[in-house]
């Protein structure tokens, strides 16, 4: 008979019920239910979807303005992230949230916004769409397209070829990576994931902030930083999970960056989240003006002298 079977008759009792009680409430405390909740699954399905059609869309659009004949196609880049990402998410947000970022989802769940198991499952989702664009993109692109921009994968070195493996050469990548996923989280995310405002802005000018903080950071990435070979910041790593999956090659050397450094972001964000001020912020107007308060003290002066 095993002795940590709670059947046996000289076992005590409490530690027992404490054993018994503490189970189901760690798989609720993860969310394990939802792995028997057809709904979950079909918001996921829709991450999946999300994730492999805005993969191929966006970049499609990207290569299509980095191929293209403008003096300075770069600047064209960032305005079609803007768009593709707003009407993607416009239409997933009522749907399953619209995170369509392993980033997205890991801070949704870091905050409680969702479960760990509705967050791993999203995450998987995210990354086999990403897999499922890229390859319906790699079947319909130009071969010489392919390997000229690596199938738009997250790549360091120029033109594809890798300028080292050590830690100190992706250093400032790594950097990239953090600061402009914590501006998008920052900017957007604050915005998104604060249910009153929201609710007073509404879903399309809520999707316009989150579509322009990752405008923003794609355009500081590919046009600010300047640095030779860099394909500009990930933000999503399922972004660059799919080319390194289908093309391999110079995209594999420091693919940990993509990872390390948005993830990185999350938890700091969480950090600064945590202590942002719960109430709204509120004017005194104008009681503490500097030349009211000046005169103010220069009265109290002469009634003293008095």
């Amino acid at each position: 008979m095993d002795p940590t079977d709670c059947r046996v008759v000289d076992i005590d009792d409490a530690r027992c019920s404490m054993v018994d009680k503490k189970s189901p409430n760690f798989l609720a405390s993860i969310g394990a239910h939802e792995f028997y909740s057809i709904e979950m699954w079909k918001a996921a399905l829709t991450e999946l979807m999300t994730s492999a059609c805005l993969m191929f869309t966006l970049i499609s659009t990207i290569i299509a303005c980095l191929d293209s004949h403008e003096v300075d196609p770069k600047l064209i880049v960032p305005f079609a992230v803007f768009v593709i990402t707003f009407l993607f998410l416009m239409v997933a947000a009522p749907l399953s949230g619209g995170l369509i970022s392993p980033v997205f989802t890991s801070i949704a769940a870091l905050k409680g916004l969702v479960t760990l198991a509705r967050a791993l499952i999203y995450v998987l989702a995210q990354c086999i769409g990403s897999i499922i664009g890229f390859y319906m993109l790699k079947s319909v692109m130009d071969p010489k397209l392919v390997h000229t921009y690596s199938l738009g994968g997250c790549s360091i070195g120029e033109d594809g070829v890798s300028i080292g493996s050590s830690l100190q050469q992706h250093a400032g990548v790594l950097l990239v990576e953090f600061a402009c996923t914590f501006v998008v989280l920052f900017v957007g995310i604050t915005v998104a994931f604060d249910k009153k405002r929201s609710k007073e802005l509404g879903l399309p000018m809520v999707c316009v902030v989150v579509s322009a903080s990752v405008a923003l950071a794609v355009f500081v990435s590919i046009t600010v930083t300047g640095r030779a070979g860099y394909a500009g910041v990930g933000i999503n790593p399922g972004r660059c999970l799919g080319p390194a999956l289908l093309h391999g090659g110079s995209l594999w050397s420091g693919h940990w960056v993509f990872w390390v450094g948005p993830f990185l972001a999350c938890i700091i964000y969480y950090g600064v989240s945590v202590n942002m001020p719960k109430e709204k912020f509120g004017w005194v107007d104008g009681e503490y003006d500097i030349l009211t308060l000046a005169l103010g003290h220069r009265r109290i002066v002469s009634s003293n002298a008095v």
